[in-house]
């Protein structure tokens, strides 16, 4: 368990007062650890339920948290700011009941909000699991103002509402925190499965396009879903119309063109997937949000065998993150492809420490040591990518099974 932080910690008793504001549904199981982590940083604790048949109520209330009931109407925007119209402090946090506050981001948090042109701190979010979009920027600290609320009734945001105040009042300011301020675990396989979001998203946010077809930040979200259901038509056609848009955000234009360049590859339009990839990486939006992007460009490369260029973007990549396992196995491949053994060895082993699971790094380490006539470190790397595929890909196992059988090898 994290050890929280407390008011020796940081000195005096801080001036602004902090409220928590969260709306949560059936969250018995994840609501502890979000609550706890900032049980000693707020000053007050808002929870809207909207429809809890759990312990949800219950739990929120043994931390402390003051409770209100509010009825679901299919709308994320409402529900917080009816947890902002109960909110008390200067200052409001936003988490859902799958993230925790990350303590350590504290002090940079305190002297930026003690600013008095400070209107809203800009976080940086961990998205637990993902490969490859290990990060994203969130406005989810923002000053108790009655002009600042949320918008659109699915990926809802606050930031409209800051940067319509900032254009008429023009002394107020946004800080953007440089560490990782939210850790979130929501986006899992089985959250997701859980909580049924992908079915939900696409009946709120198709609904609201239909009444704003100029949206183009729902363009790209409902278009990004609809990819990554392999609805690519529908897909394309959402997100080239919210590139029509032009929209001035880069976290949109980044968002629209990564997502293109998804479609595109998925298509077999690779000259436009580049094309996409390239443009989203020359937004003007942080390296480390980018992540994807180098990585699907270099793969990009890697398949026209364009391997200095592909080398380039993997390596630009573990700058950002080095713990990116995808990149280090893809530099693996890049390796092993131009015979580079020792290399490619490195390269999968480094794969391998960040995801053990991964049955096809343990397999192409097998090759490549077979390859280098480490015969004993090859047999054993293709009995644990074996074990792996029999457990999410039996066939696959088969298969590899049989392959070293033809060649005399007992596994």
């Amino acid at each position: 368990m994290v050890a929280q932080p407390t008011s020796e910690m940081y000195g005096p008793v801080f001036s602004q007062k902090i409220s928590l504001c969260a709306i949560v549904k059936d969250e018995e199981t994840l609501l502890p650890r979000c609550l706890q982590s900032v049980q000693n940083i707020v000053d007050e604790t808002i929870v809207v339920d909207t429809g809890s048949t759990d312990r949800t109520v219950e739990i929120a209330r043994q931390f402390g948290a003051t409770v209100y009931q509010h009825a679901w109407n299919d709308d994320f925007a409402e529900a917080r700011n009816e947890s902002l119209r109960r909110a008390k402090g200067d200052w409001i946090l936003v988490l859902d009941a799958d993230e925790t506050f990350i303590p350590g981001c504290f002090l940079e948090l305190q002297r930026a909000i003690c600013s008095p042109d400070c209107l809203a701190v800009t976080l940086l979010r961990q998205e637990i699991g993902a490969q490859q979009n290990p990060y994203s920027l969130i406005c989810r600290l923002f000053r108790r103002h009655p002009q600042l609320q949320f918008q659109r009734p699915y990926h809802e945001t606050i930031d409209e509402s800051v940067a319509a105040l900032m254009a008429r009042e023009s002394h107020w300011t946004v800080v953007s925190l440089p560490t990782p301020a939210i850790a979130h675990d929501g986006y899992s396989p089985e959250a997701i499965a859980q909580h049924r979001k992908s079915e939900r998203a696409e009946r709120i946010m198709s609904r609201y396009l239909q009444a704003h077809p100029q949206d183009a930040y729902i363009c790209s979200k409902l278009g990004a879903l609809y990819v990554s259901q392999g609805r690519n038509p529908e897909g394309l056609a959402l997100l080239q119309q919210g590139l029509a848009l032009q929209p001035e955000a880069p976290a949109i234009a980044y968002e629209l063109h990564y997502h293109l360049g998804l479609a595109c590859a998925a298509n077999h339009q690779l000259d436009l997937a580049q094309q996409h990839y390239e443009q989203a990486l020359a937004a003007k939006f942080p390296d480390v949000l980018k992540l994807a992007a180098y990585i699907n460009l270099a793969a990009l490369y890697s398949d026209r065998h364009a391997w200095t260029e592909a080398e380039a973007l993997l390596t630009r990549a573990l700058k950002i993150q080095p713990e990116c396992a995808i990149a280090h196995y893809n530099l693996g491949l890049i390796y092993k492809a131009q015979g580079n053994f020792s290399a490619a060895i490195a390269a999968y082993q480094k794969a391998i420490a960040l995801q053990p699971n991964s049955a096809e790094a343990h397999q192409n380490l097998g090759v490549v040591y077979f390859k280098q006539g480490q015969v004993l470190e090859s047999l054993a790397a293709f009995q644990q990518a074996i074990a792996l595929h029999s457990i999410d890909n039996p066939a696959e196992a088969q298969r590899l099974r049989q392959t070293l059988a033809d060649m005399g090898w007992q596994v």
